[in-house]
C-alpha cells in the first residue's frame, strides 16, 4: 500500500510540474513527510535526487533550443556549490532526531510559504517594486549584478540542501529581479540547468549522509513521467493563473500545517 502512496505522491508533483512550473521540491517534500509519514531527512534527501532527474529531460530541451545562458547557471554555481558543500558538512554534525527534523520542518515550511507568495503575488509584486523604487537603477544593478548572483546562488545552495526547496520558484524570482532585461525563457532555462546541478549535488552528499531511500525514488519516477505528460496536457486545456493559484493555495495550506507541527514539537 505503501508503494502506491509513492507513486501517487509522484503523480500529484509531476501533474503540478506539468501544468504550472511550480511544485517540486516544495510539494514534494511536505506530502512525504506530512502524508507517508517519511523522515524529514530521507525525505529531503530522495526528494533531492528526484528533482535532480527528473528536471535534467528539461534541460536537454533548453539547451537544444539555445535558452540556457551558461555564464549566468556558473555564477549561481559559484555561490551554491561552496554553500551546499558546507551546508552538507554542517549536517553531517547534526545527530540525526528530533532536532534535524524541527530544523528541517521550520526551513521547509518558511521556504515553501514564499515559494507560494511569490508564486500567487509575481506580477503584481513586481510591478508594485518597480513603482516604489526598490528596484535598483541600471547603474548600480550592473555593479552589484555579478555580487548578487553570488550571493543568491549561496541562499539557494543552502535553501535547497536543508529543505529541498528553492531552486525553482525561489531561483526564479531572484533572477526576475536581477535580470530584468533578459528573455524570461532563458531565465528558466538557466535556472533549470542550475537546480539540477544543485539538487543532484545536494543529494548525492545527502546519499552519503545516508538518507535517500532509493526504493521510494524509484517509485516518485514511476508515477512522476506520466505526471508531467497529463499535467503538460492540462496546462494548454486550463487557464494557466487559475492553476498557479491553486497550486499557490494548497502550498500555504502545507507550509502553514508544517511550521504549526514544526512549533508544536
Amino acid at each position: 500500500m505503501q508503494e502506491l502512496g509513492f507513486i501517487l505522491a509522484g503523480l500529484v508533483v509531476g501533474t503540478a510540474v506539468g501544468a504550472t512550473g511550480v511544485g517540486g521540491g516544495s510539494l514534494m517534500t511536505p506530502i512525504l513527510i506530512l502524508f507517508c509519514g517519511i523522515k524529514p531527512a530521507i525525505a529531503v534527501g530522495t526528494d533531492l535526487l528526484y528533482a535532480s532527474l527528473s528536471k535534467a529531460f528539461g534541460v536537454v530541451l533548453h539547451r537544444r533550443n539555445g535558452t540556457v545562458n551558461w555564464r549566468l547557471v556558473g555564477m549561481l554555481s559559484a555561490g551554491s556549490v561552496p554553500a551546499t558543500i558546507v551546508t552538507l558538512v554542517v549536517l553531517r554534525q547534526v545527530p540525526a532526531g528530533p532536532g534535524l527534523d524541527h530544523l528541517i520542518k521550520l526551513v521547509l515550511s518558511a521556504a515553501i510559504i514564499v515559494t507560494a507568495t511569490f508564486t500567487l503575488l509575481q506580477e503584481p509584486l513586481l510591478r508594485w517594486m518597480q513603482r516604489s523604487g526598490l528596484a535598483m537603477s541600471a547603474a548600480m544593478l550592473e555593479r552589484l549584478q555579478a555580487p548578487l548572483t553570488l550571493l543568491s546562488g549561496a541562499l539557494i545552495g543552502t535553501l535547497v540542501t536543508i529543505s529541498s526547496v528553492g531552486a525553482g520558484v525561489i531561483g526564479m524570482m531572484l533572477l526576475l529581479l536581477l535580470y530584468p532585461k533578459e528573455r524570461p525563457i532563458v531565465l528558466i532555462g538557466s535556472d533549470l540547468a542550475h537546480a539540477v546541478l544543485i539538487t543532484g549535488i545536494a543529494g548525492l552528499g545527502h546519499a552519503g549522509i545516508g538518507s535517500v531511500d532509493y526504493r521510494m525514488l524509484g517509485l516518485l519516477l514511476v508515477g512522476a513521467l506520466p505526471g508531467i505528460w497529463l499535467g503538460t496536457r492540462l496546462g494548454f486545456r486550463l487557464p494557466p493563473r487559475l492553476l498557479k493559484r491553486l497550486v499557490a493555495a494548497f502550498l500555504i495550506f502545507i507550509g502553514g500545517t508544517m511550521a504549526a507541527k514544526a512549533i508544536a514539537g
